[in-house]
């Protein structure tokens, strides 16, 4: 099993190269990029001066060939497309992601600005899902076929076939600061006069901003966990072990809670793996809805306004936080469940 995951954590890199390697391609050759904007800028702005120029617009406004060099060379167009992508690659090994072109910070520095708020939002959103839904599956396979199994069913593939974003705007004009019930605020991560709140106003504040968000997050996450925690648990309950101790007269609540949930866990517990994920958990529509400033609303930025470094740095951690947690799920898979052997 150590060999099978070492071959794992090895075809990483490989893996790695490869996403990143066609993600660097397309955005290098789609119309529209850096230069195009930064050309346009310039002319809206105005003419550079006389001389040869490499391009006219319908106005008669130059832009002078040195000009030209100078900003190919400002985003590293002046060099073949595989010579980029390895210099990018040479960088990144040395912990470089580049600099951003909009905010002319550290690509680091911009993203792990926004990492408080995808991990608070995240975390919620993975333990609300597994509180919820493991309970729900448990008790939707022990009343399978009841009104209540029938209802919870609807309203769980209701809330799994409504888009987050569309589930954000429906709260909010119903919930929202401004609406017929206004209970909660209208977006944004904490009120403008967080730093007056008082401890308790802050935690207050932090719930109202919450809970609109988290709910947009998490629900069309809920049908699956709580379908697959159900069958399996039916699947349990049919067993040949379950009947035996049934037939032992240990109570239904023990059999069900101590024999039929412990293994019907093992197909849930793998998802664990992707706690890593919770770093870049959100979507880009839902922050844009709630108007929170997370890495889903900065990569939505970073490709309008074609800041290729942070794209391109928010691509290389999620990437591997993904690969990463496959192999933790594997992992986990393996500890929990005694008959898997990798090999």
């Amino acid at each position: 099993m150590f060999n099978y995951f070492v071959r794992r954590f090895l075809l990483i890199i490989p893996t790695f190269i490869g996403i990143t390697l066609i993600t660097f391609v397309i955005l290098q050759i789609v119309p529209g990029g850096p230069l195009e904007m930064e050309i346009m800028k310039i002319r809206m702005g105005g003419a550079m001066g006389d001389g040869p120029s490499s391009s006219n617009t319908s106005t008669g406004i130059n832009i002078p060939e040195s000009a030209m060099e100078e900003i190919k060379k400002f985003y590293g167009f002046d060099k073949p497309i595989h010579e980029r992508y390895f210099l990018w690659l040479g960088n990144l090994l040395q912990l470089n992601l580049g600099k951003s072109y909009v905010y002319a910070e550290p690509v680091w520095d911009v993203i792990t600005s926004r990492f408080p708020v995808s991990i608070y939002f995240g975390f919620i959103g993975f333990i609300l899902t597994y509180i919820v839904c493991i309970p729900l599956g448990v008790y939707k396979a022990v009343k399978n076929g009841s009104t209540f199994d029938i209802l919870s069913s609807v309203l769980v593939f209701i809330g799994y076939s409504i888009p987050g974003f569309a589930l954000g705007a429906f709260l909010l004009v119903v919930f929202g600061g401004g609406s017929f019930l206004d209970w909660f605020p209208l977006g944004g991560f904490r009120s403008q006069d967080w730093d007056d709140l008082s401890f308790f106003g802050k935690i207050t504040d932090q719930i109202h901003h919450t809970v609109l968000p988290v709910l947009a997050y998490v629900a069309g996450g809920f049908a699956t966990l709580t379908i697959l925690t159900k069958n399996s648990v039916i699947e349990n309950l049919s067993q040949d072990y379950i009947r035996t101790a049934f037939s032992k007269g240990i109570s239904e609540k023990r059999v069900i809670f101590h024999h039929a949930l412990r293994n019907s866990l093992i197909p849930i517990a793998t998802g664990l793996g992707h706690f890593l994920s919770l770093i870049l958990a959100g979507g880009v529509l839902i922050e844009t809805v709630f108007n929170i400033d997370g890495i889903g609303l900065l990569g939505f930025k970073s490709i309008v306004q074609r800041d290729y470094p942070v794209v391109m740095g928010i691509l290389v951690i999620s990437s591997l936080l993904l690969l990463i947690g496959n192999i933790i799920s594997d992992i986990i898979y393996a500890f929990v469940d005694p008959r898997i052997r990798f090999k």
